[in-house]
């Protein structure tokens, strides 16, 4: 590279690049380093010259490999990079873009490296190659002792956590965070889980653990925060008259930057990718957050970046931080929250979310305080309602959220009170006007329907049935389709264990005498009969809790009570049916003493009187809330 425009088809030619990877020592005081880490390269603007610039940094970067034990240049260039972040903060209060933009591309280099290096060698051939060393330095003492990794693992959290977030700075704090998820990129391409080695020990037990916390703030805000990569025009330098060549250097790079952050993949479709990832930093951050979130405890330490996700607190909170939080730090949870609320059309903020909510309890507990929850549940049912469209990791992340909310009684009755109008991505039925509870449910089951036809997973259906079991005592005035659902989807599954009781027996008269193996249709019917009863249950903790409040409910069950007859005397279903029994029993009796051919209106008006007058204690409590 060096002072000139570069592209993907010039790197293999290129004089310095080639000087770089090459077996000749190249000292630190050399002009070469400021002139090679002074270009401009036109980055990539699809995926397919993402790939080529891939594709053209490995020979370059295994020749490196090759010629580094004799040359050390490798190190000298982590050097070069090392000795200019001692200067970025400085840098960036005086506005110094130059020193600025060339610590930038230092590190650019150092990761492109590096991203090569992670898939072509161990982690403790990677750390022979920071210790090869120009060889008229190896006689120095003030280096003879210093772990190079180490030291750049320390400054790129330092750099983090100490340089502000600015148009000027914000091209090399992306690319620090970067470099940070490549270097612990090691675990992918192994099984076993690396406890040992030596970036996680670094990271642990070393210079970075005492950064821990200001680390993970930091990353937090830049979540928060959601700041778009700045335009050109904002951090590029201004021309003068003795320096025209430096702002040619500089616009370039500012314009490539802005290209493969913005375009990142497709092209000439700039505005739709602009929109699919307009907030590299934001990405990057939150995913260096739940790698190091879910590092494995040491032997003996525990991960102290999970201690920190786990116990800080809202900044409003003035009470002494417990002893045993040594990581511990306040942020803006209501900043937290509107993030959290705003992001999780991505699976990694829906990841961040289902983290917080499992395990911290300052954050659980301010979310679930919160009088506005329909701005978070809405788009988690939103992720669940286009199952079709999303990964099953996001789906599943996303239940496991509902299942946790629902798990507070206070919650469950306040969805109710939310009413929401024109949801407009809910298109099976118009709802103009909506409880966020009653949505609830019509999405929940949605998607044990979308499961029983297409997935067929039991763990999804366990979860979506646990979550409206948790919301079953508590259900308040359900909308009339949501009751109709409700019973639509007990109808399903009863045509379903109809279905397979007749396959069972038909199977079974037809090979008798014969020895082979019958299909497992025992199994089958266990769990459509276990699916049945956990509805069964749903239905009634809702009539013993809460008859009073769902006259809709009461109407669809007595619209379809024939559904109800053939699971009276079934002996898994005995029990759970006596207080449906008793529900259908006293209110078709109102409604044969009220006459024949009512209207709706009029058998609504019969339900609503019958619900206050049903004595309480006819129905058994028979399934422990």
């Amino acid at each position: 590279m060096g002072a000139n425009t570069s592209q993907v088809s010039d790197l293999s030619n290129n004089h310095n690049l080639k000087a770089l990877v090459g077996p000749e020592s190249i000292s630190e005081n050399d002009p070469f380093w400021n002139q090679l880490i002074s270009f401009t390269f036109i980055s990539p603007t699809s995926s397919g010259e993402s790939k080529l610039l891939e594709e053209a940094v490995i020979p370059l970067a295994k020749t490196l490999i090759e010629n580094n034990p004799r040359s050390g240049n490798f190190s000298a260039l982590v050097r070069i990079f090392l000795g200019r972040t001692k200067e970025l903060k400085i840098s960036t209060e005086c506005q110094d873009q130059l020193f600025i933009w060339q610590a930038h591309n230092a590190l650019l280099m150092i990761r492109c490296l590096l991203k090569v290096f992670t898939r072509e060698m161990s982690e403790e051939e990677l750390h022979q190659q920071f210790s090869y060393q120009e060889r008229a330095a190896v006689s120095c003492a003030e280096t003879s002792n210093e772990d190079l990794l180490e030291e750049l693992l320390s400054n790129l959290i330092h750099l983090i956590v100490e340089v502000p977030l600015l148009d000027i700075t914000y091209s090399i704090l992306f690319e620090a965070v970067t470099t940070l998820l490549v270097l612990l990129s090691y675990q992918l391409f192994h099984k076993d889980i690396l406890h040992d080695g030596i970036i996680f020990q670094h990271l642990m037990k070393g210079r970075c653990l005492c950064l821990t916390s200001r680390l993970v703030k930091t990353l937090l805000y830049n979540f928060i925060r959601q700041e778009k990569c700045p335009p050109p025009a904002t951090h590029i330098f201004e021309p003068k008259a003795e320096g025209g060549l430096l702002y040619g250097l500089a616009s370039g790079v500012a314009s490539g930057l802005w290209s493969v952050f913005t375009l990142g993949g497709a092209g000439s479709k700039a505005e739709n990718d602009q929109e699919h990832n307009p907030l590299p930093l934001s990405n990057q951050s939150l995913l260096l957050l739940l790698v190091l979130a879910n590092l494995p405890d040491g032997p003996d330490w525990p991960n102290p970046y999970r201690q920190s996700i786990t116990c800080f607190r809202n900044t409003q909170d003035t009470s002494s931080p417990p002893a045993e939080h040594p990581h511990t730090f306040q942020i803006n949870f209501n900043s937290l929250y509107t993030a959290l609320c705003e992001q999780q059309r991505s699976d990694q903020a829906t990841l961040l979310l289902y983290t917080l909510l499992h395990q911290n309890t300052n954050v659980r507990t301010y979310i679930l305080s919160r009088t506005d929850m329909d701005n978070l549940v809405l788009p988690i049912l939103d992720i669940l309602y286009h199952v079709e469209e999303r990964n099953s990791h996001h789906v599943y992340m996303a239940l496991i959220i509902l299942l946790i909310l629902t798990e507070d009684d206070a919650f469950n009755r306040s969805i109710h009170e939310v009413v929401l109008k024109n949801i407009s991505w809910y298109t099976e039925r118009s709802l103009t006007e909506i409880s966020l509870g009653s949505l609830l449910i019509l999405v929940v089951i949605r998607t044990i329907q979308f499961n029983m036809t297409r997935t067929r997973d039991k763990y999804l259906h366990t979860n979506c049935l646990a979550a409206l079991a948790n919301m079953s005592a508590q259900f308040r005035c359900l909308h009339q389709y949501a009751a109709q659902r409700i019973i639509s989807l007990f109808a399903l599954l009863s045509k379903k264990h109809n279905k397979v009781l007749e396959q069972a027996t038909q199977s079974l008269r037809g090979r008798q005498g014969d020895s082979t193996a019958l299909p497992d249709y025992a199994q089958d019917l266990s769990v459509i009969e276990e699916v049945i009863r956990m509805m069964l249950e749903i239905i009634n903790s809702c009539l013993c809790n809460s008859l009073h409040h769902n006259p809709n409910l009461v109407y669809a069950l007595l619209y379809k009570r024939e559904l109800f007859e053939q699971f009276r005397m079934h002996p898994s279903f005995q029990d759970i049916m006596q207080n449906l029994d008793t529900v259908i029993g006293f209110f078709s009796q109102r409604l044969e003493q009220a006459g024949s051919d009512l209207s709706v209106e009029r058998v609504q008006e019969v339900i609503m009187k019958g619900v206050q007058a049903l004595p309480k204690d006819r129905l058994k409590v028979t399934w422990n809330q």
